[in-house]
Order: C-alpha cells, then structure tokens, then sequence
C-alpha cells in the first residue's frame, strides 16, 4: 500500500495492531486521522537528513540526452513546478532540511540536483557532466558549496555525475557506469573519500544513472532492478544484498526505483505499485509522489534531490517517531490501489 498524505488539520491518532504487531499501518483521512503503531524492534528507523533541491523554473525538454527525452512531446513549467513543489513539501513535512540552490536559465535539467555532487563526512566532489548541455551546472554547484561550511570541495577530474551515478549504502559507495560516469571516476571517488566503492555496470539505456536503476533503502538494504545490469554486476548485487528488493520489468519503467529512503519512509512514484507492496511487507512506509511532467527529461524523486551528508546533517529521530508529512497528494489513485483514500492537500506558501 502506497500512503497519501493527510490534510495539516488531521489529527495523529496511535492505534496498535492485536493481530500483527510488528505491522505498521497507515489509514489517512482527513476526518479519522492517521492509524500508526510504534515500530516495533528491527523495524526501519527514520532518521533526519539534509537535502538540496532546485526549483524547475526553467525546466523544459529541447534537447535528448536520454531516452526519455522527445523535444517534440509538450511539457509544462507550471505542472512541474507545482509536483515538484509537492515533493519539497513532502521532505519538510517529514521533518527534513531542505535546502535550495538558485536555478540558472538556460540550464533546464539543472532540476536534478542529486546530479551535481557527492557529499559526504563533509566533503565535496562536484560533478563533471558527459553533456555539454549539461555541463555549465557544474560552476553552479562549485558556487553554492564554496560559500558553505565544508571541509573540502572540488571539481571531479573524470566525467561523474554525483549521486546519479554514486549511491552511499553502509560505510561504502555503489557506483554505477556504463553510460554517463567514466569508470576512472570509481577510484578518484575511492581516493577522495576515503571509502570502499563496488563498480557496477548499467547495460539498459533507459536506466543510464544508477539511482535509476537502484535505491538504497537502509544501512544494509537496497531495492533495484537486476536487468539493467551486466551479468557480473548482478552477481555482486546478489552476493552483497542478498535480501535485497527485486523490482520488476513494470515497476522500473515507471522509474520506481528513482525512490528516496530516510530509513523509513519511502518515497517513490506512485504507479510503483510492486514495489510499494514489498516496502509495505519489509516495515517500511512507501508515500507516493507524482512527478510525470518532471519523467519528461528522465528523472524523478532521487533525481531531484541530492543528500548533504556531514556532521550534524543527520540525526537519529527520538522515540516515539515523528509524525508522517502533512502535504502533498501524492500515492496511488483508487484504480491501482483499493485501500487507498484520496485526499486534498491544504494550499501551501
């Protein structure tokens, strides 16, 4: 089950499951409030994170980079604004930082931050795009973390397309290529922080970042798509998450698996219905988000955002839990799920 989100009016009402109660549950509506229990031990935990996000001013489709660019098919600034805007919503409401960087005209996929570095223990690597389209975001980002508090940042060497590319899942880092980022990337990455990275090779050009290909859900737990990948990197997927979240054929092509975790909640488009099943039976909250217009150019949740690991970016939250997000409708409509309820969200500033 895929959970909407509730109305900033509704109230938070704790009910327990007799029945299974290492079940989380979710009913959201905006006169019987939400239906949570406590997770119960080894259920995911939520933790705080620190995002950046840049608004789609610009956005647009003139080019094809990917293959899910048409310059010929319609887009709308205006639609993908407001879904955007549904998604930021949906990261404060859960309590997370948001941060933005100002969009640049003329840069229209600039909307994909989770593109434009790797952060982590508070160091930088900023992007270098394959593109040329593409490639003056690179000085944006170069601006935006050199006026912030960290304690190294640079410019990569090799083509590296930062988080599209480079996933960090325990104490190392996935990293992914085959189409965008050059494999010399992977050791540069290796040296710069100081941390183990697992190559893997993408095979499918529909899934040419690796964070559409793969998500990382917890410490130890990821979910991902075994056929965009070479037969070696299925087998070091396999070996090293054995539990993993397999996706399936349809899941992947609605960008499923382009999903943000923060331990617990899952975001992740909402005709990921597969998908949200599993994440629901893992103890895991899937929360729906629509961002088709922004599917146009190729990206979705975690293309739009990018994580700012450092000291202080992440925290775990105290017990109880926080409360769910109060915005956005995001999740699955009553044709694909028939437990869902579709609710209005309050207009937001």
């Amino acid at each position: 089950m895929v959970h909407d989100h509730h109305p900033r009016n509704s109230a938070l009402i704790i009910l327990r499951n007799s029945e299974n109660p290492r079940k989380h549950h979710f009913n959201l509506s905006r006169t019987e409030g939400i239906n949570m229990e406590w997770p119960a031990v080894g259920t995911p935990t939520v933790s705080s994170r620190r995002y950046l996000m840049c608004r789609p001013t610009h956005f647009d489709v003139t080019y094809s980079i990917n293959p899910w660019m048409d310059p010929s098919t319609p887009t709308s600034t205006e639609v993908g604004l407001a879904q955007w805007k549904r998604l930021h919503d949906m990261f404060v409401d859960l309590g997370h930082d948001v941060r933005l960087i100002e969009p640049v005209p003329g840069l229209p996929d600039m909307v994909f931050a989770a593109n434009g570095a790797i952060v982590v223990d508070g160091k930088v690597l900023v992007a270098r795009f394959r593109h040329p389209q593409r490639v003056d975001e690179a000085a944006a980002y170069l601006d935006w973390f050199g006026r912030g508090d960290w304690s190294e940042v640079r410019q990569a060497e090799y083509v590296n397309e930062g988080e599209g590319d480079f996933l960090c899942v325990g104490g190392e880092i996935l990293a992914g290529s085959g189409f965008r980022s050059d494999l010399r990337a992977h050791d540069e990455v290796r040296e710069f922080f100081g941390r183990s990275v697992v190559s893997l090779t993408l095979v499918d050009p529909r899934f040419y970042h690796l964070d559409t290909a793969l998500a990382v859900l917890g410490e130890r737990e990821i979910m991902y798509y075994p056929a965009a990948f070479s037969q070696g990197s299925q087998e070091i997927l396999a070996e090293r998450f054995p539990d993993a979240i397999l996706a399936d054929e349809a899941d992947a092509a609605v960008f499923g698996l382009n999903a943000l975790s923060d331990g617990r909640n899952v975001i992740l488009p909402r005709k990921a219905v597969g998908l949200a099943t599993q994440l629901d039976e893992r103890g895991y909250i899937p929360l729906g988000s629509d961002l088709t217009e922004l599917l146009k150019a190729g990206g979705s949740v975690k293309c739009c955002t990018l994580e700012l690991r450092g000291e202080g970016s992440s925290r775990p939250w105290p017990n109880p839990a926080p409360r769910p997000a109060e915005s956005s409708p995001g999740g699955l409509d009553t044709r694909e799920v028939g437990r869902h309820q579709s609710h209005t969200r309050h207009p937001g500033t």
